[in-house]
């Protein structure tokens, strides 16, 4: 099969576009053929040897998959070979940057049908990261107020849609480039962090306060005062400490994304009713994942990309 591959960590440049064993599922794993393969910034940070997910040599990254069953192990119940599906599928094994990849089955749901299948690998883990910061950690019920910091990103456009979905009021921060998508979204309040004060913009209390940029801690720090008491800052940016303020019993809590085939199959359902709307900037062939690679690292890469496996 074709796959894209590194051999050692690195830049984008060791990144590989070549053949590869097809794999074999275990017991309780199947076989997908992958119909899409999304992008995320952690595969950079995977492939560049920073972030601390031991992954073997050499190794096809790529987290978030969608695809057809094409094999089971065994003691797989409830997936039958031909099912369209989408997951969260562990970092520290071979993913979905490839024709086939295996996969636990209980990371597995079954993929929307109302959008093209190659798009729902947009939807796990920056759903899951969204759903599990403001519902998980941030307790956000209807009525309440939230924030959230850097609303523009694959994460944000879930965030906003989610929190509206729940009765929340919704203010995002976002920079004009991504304004729309963020206002389509069903943002209450949109304030432009590139000429704005968001602590002056933001005059009434929130519940909850979403950070989803990179911030400084000064910064973050600062905005901590627009949470009401009792409220609670979540951070999705681990590389800097969530602040919180016991004087007022504001929690911080910072968030690990992790599996959950229940949630996912709620996400699903959204999707396919119209509550939930999944957007891809990008759908690219994967032998131009390396490009998308060199374009986050520069720094150039807005929204969700999609890396499309040839038809087998």
């Amino acid at each position: 099969m074709k796959a894209v591959r590194f051999h050692a960590t690195g830049g984008p440049e060791v990144l590989r576009y070549e053949d590869a064993d097809q794999p074999l599922p275990g017991a309780g794993e199947v076989r997908i053929q992958v119909a899409g393969s999304a992008f995320n910034p952690a595969d950079g940070g995977i492939r560049g040897g920073f972030l601390p997910i031991p992954v073997p040599l050499p190794h096809i990254p790529g987290y978030d998959v969608s695809g057809t069953i094409d094999a089971l192990g065994d003691e797989v119940h409830g997936l039958a070979v031909g099912d369209t599906v989408v997951g969260f599928i562990p970092m520290t094994a071979d993913g979905s940057a490839a024709q086939y990849v295996v996969a636990p089955a209980d990371a597995l749901v079954k993929a929307p049908t109302s959008i093209p299948l190659a798009d729902a690998a947009g939807l796990p883990s920056v759903g899951l990261t969204a759903s599990q910061a403001l519902f998980e950690a941030g307790g956000l019920t209807a009525g309440q107020r939230v924030l959230i910091n850097g609303a523009g990103g694959p994460v944000g456009g879930y965030a906003v849609q989610l929190a509206k979905r729940a009765g929340a009021y919704v203010v995002a921060t976002a920079s004009p480039r991504s304004s729309e998508i963020v206002e389509a979204a069903g943002a209450d309040e949109i304030v432009d962090h590139t000429t704005t004060s968001v602590l002056d913009a933001v005059t009434e209390p929130v519940d909850v306060l979403l950070n989803l940029a990179p911030i400084t801690p000064d910064r973050f720090t600062a905005l901590v005062a627009l949470v009401r008491d009792g409220g609670v800052v979540v951070s999705t940016t681990p590389t800097v400490p969530t602040p919180g303020d016991e004087a007022r019993n504001v929690r911080a809590v910072t968030i690990f994304v992790h599996p959950d085939a229940d949630v996912l199959s709620q996400l699903v359902a959204f999707i396919d009713s119209g509550d939930l709307h999944v957007e891809i900037a990008q759908r690219v062939p994967l032998s131009e994942l390396p490009k998308i690679h060199e374009q986050s690292e520069a720094g150039r890469l807005h929204g969700k990309v999609v890396a499309v496996p040839p038809a087998v």
